[in-house]
C-alpha cells in the first residue's frame, strides 16, 4: 500500500513554490491534499479570493495529487489524527516566526503514530503573501465584492465592519492589519453610512441626498479597495423607488442594504425619541421587503431590516414580532439597534431571535454600549458587527488640533508630529508609486 503524504494547502494562488513542494511530496507517496476551508482562513487571514469549491476544483488537477480531504481549523494536530498520514510535508519557513508554536504541534503529534515531518527549503522569491497583495493592486469584480459578505458571515464567528466615508478611509480599512501570534486581525469590510457620507459634506442626515450623489462617493471607494461594502439605505424610500436603489448596488457590487422601519422625513436617532418619527406599519414594511427581494438578479444580495422599536422606547417583544415578520417576508438579516449603556436589551433580542432563527444573521452597531467585546456579542448570537462613525470622529479632532496648532505657532513646524508625511498616506494609494 502506498504510503500517505499529508499537505496542507489554501490554493488560492498557485506558485511555482507550491508546485516544488507537491513535486518532493510525490516522491514519499500519495499527496492528500488538506484544502484550508474559508472558516479555518478567516479567523486567520483575509478571506481567499475563491471559494473552496474553485480552490478544490484547480488543486485536484495537479499533477501529483491524489486526494483532498478540508482542513477546518488552522491547526493542522484534528486532520492529522484523523488521517494518521505517514508524512507530513511544510516548507522550512514555519521554522521562526509566528508558526513556529504550529510546527512544534505537528512534530509532536506525528510522534504519536510515527510520522515523519518533511521540511522542503522555502522558495525565495516568490511567496502567496506577495502575491496577494499584488492581486488586491489590481482590484477585485463587482461579482466577487458582493458575494463575499455571505462567505464571511458563513466562515467567521463575528464579521467585523468600520465605517467609510471617502477612498482615503476605504483604503484605511483595506489595509489595517495587527498581528497577534498566528492571527491576523483586520476589518472585514465596510459601512457606507448615510450619517458620516453627509457630514463629510457638511450637510444634515435627513435623507435629503439621493442615490445617484451617493453613488459618487460609494464609486470613489469601490475604485481602491476590495473588501465588501454595507450600504446603509435610511428607510429605503418608497418601495417603487427600493426596488431601483437594490438593483443599482448589486449591479455595482455593493453586498448589502440596511433599511429601517421609519416613515417619514428622517431625523437622526442619536437626538432621542423626540427624533424618531413613526415605525412603519409591518406589513407596509414587509411589503417593501418583498418587492426589494423581488428585484434582486442574484441570490447574493442581501437585504437586512433594521428594526427601531427600542430605539423609539417600545419593549423587547415588539422589536421580536417585528424580526420574525420581517424575516418571513424575505429579509437576509436583522439589525436590532439601542441608545442603551448597558446592552441588555440587545443581549435579550439576540438570545430570544435565536431560539427562533438560529441561521439569520443578526448585526448590531454597539456605540452606545462599546465596552462588550466582539466575542461576547458572538456568544449573543451576533454575526456582524458595525464600527458606524468612528472614522469620521477621529478625523475631526486630529484636523481640528492641526488647524489650531498652525493657527497659534503661526507655522506649520509644530504641526508635523500629527501629520503623517505625505509620502506615506501617497504609498497607501495603488498605481502611485
Amino acid at each position: 500500500m502506498s504510503k500517505i503524504v499529508y499537505l496542507g494547502m489554501i490554493g488560492d494562488i498557485m506558485h511555482p513554490g507550491l508546485i516544488n513542494i507537491i513535486s518532493e511530496g510525490a516522491k514519499y507517496g500519495d499527496i492528500t491534499i488538506g484544502l484550508f476551508t474559508d472558516k479555518a482562513i478567516a479567523t486567520h487571514r483575509r478571506l481567499p479570493y475563491m471559494t473552496y469549491e474553485q480552490r478544490k476544483q484547480v488543486v485536484e488537477n495537479i499533477k501529483g495529487v491524489a486526494d483532498i480531504v478540508p482542513q477546518d481549523e488552522w491547526s493542522y494536530v484534528p486532520n492529522l489524527r484523523k488521517y494518521k498520514p505517514d508524512f507530513i510535508i511544510h516548507g522550512d519557513d514555519w521554522k521562526c516566526g509566528p508558526e513556529q508554536e504550529l510546527r512544534s504541534e505537528v512534530f509532536e503529534t506525528m510522534k504519536e503514530w510515527g510520522g515523519q515531518v518533511i521540511e522542503i527549503p522555502y522558495t525565495h522569491g516568490i511567496n502567496s503573501s506577495s502575491l496577494a497583495k499584488e492581486l488586491q493592486a489590481i482590484g477585485t469584480t463587482p461579482d466577487v465584492r458582493l458575494k463575499s459578505l455571505r462567505r464571511l458571515i458563513a466562515a467567521k464567528p463575528i464579521v467585523r465592519i468600520m465605517e467609510a466615508h471617502d477612498g482615503l478611509s476605504g483604503l484605511i480599512i483595506e489595509n489595517t492589519e495587527i498581528e497577534n501570534g498566528l492571527k491576523k486581525s483586520s476589518f472585514d469590510g465596510m459601512w457606507s453610512s448615510s450619517l458620516t457620507d453627509s457630514t463629510s459634506k457638511g450637510k444634515p442626515d435627513i435623507e435629503a441626498v439621493d442615490l445617484t450623489t451617493r453613488m459618487q462617493d460609494l464609486t470613489n471607494i469601490l475604485e481602491c479597495t476590495t473588501k465588501p461594502i454595507i450600504y446603509d439605505g435610511d428607510t429605503g424610500g418608497k418601495p417603487e423607488h427600493f426596488v431601483f436603489t437594490v438593483r443599482t448596488l448589486e449591479r455595482n457590487g455593493i453586498s448589502a442594504i440596511i433599511i429601517e422601519d421609519k416613515v417619514g422625513l428622517k431625523k437622526n436617532s442619536l437626538f432621542g425619541t423626540e427624533a424618531i418619527q413613526t415605525q412603519d406599519s409591518i406589513e407596509g414594511f414587509c411589503h417593501k421587503i418583498r418587492m426589494g427581494k423581488e428585484a434582486q438578479v442574484t441570490k447574493d444580495f442581501m437585504i437586512i431590516a433594521r428594526i427601531e422599536s427600542l430605539i423609539a422606547g417600545h419593549t423587547v417583544e415588539d422589536a421580536l414580532e417585528r424580526a420574525y415578520a420581517y424575516v418571513d417576508a424575505g429579509a437576509d438579516g436583522v439589525m436590532i439597534h439601542s441608545k442603551e449603556k448597558t446592552g441588555d436589551d440587545i443581549k435579550a433580542f439576540c438570545t430570544e431571535f435565536r431560539k427562533v432563527h438560529p441561521a439569520v444573521p443578526i448585526v448590531v452597531v454597539p456605540t452606545t454600549y462599546n465596552h462588550i467585546k466582539e466575542d461576547e456579542l458572538a456568544q449573543w448570537g451576533v454575526n456582524v458587527v458595525i464600527y458606524a462613525n468612528h472614522m469620521l470622529r477621529a478625523a475631526y479632532p486630529a484636523m481640528v488640533q492641526c488647524a489650531e496648532t498652525i493657527l497659534r505657532n503661526e507655522r506649520s513646524l509644530e504641526a508635523n508630529p500629527i501629520c503623517m508625511p505625505i509620502k506615506q498616506i501617497l504609498e497607501l494609494i495603488p498605481g502611485t508609486k
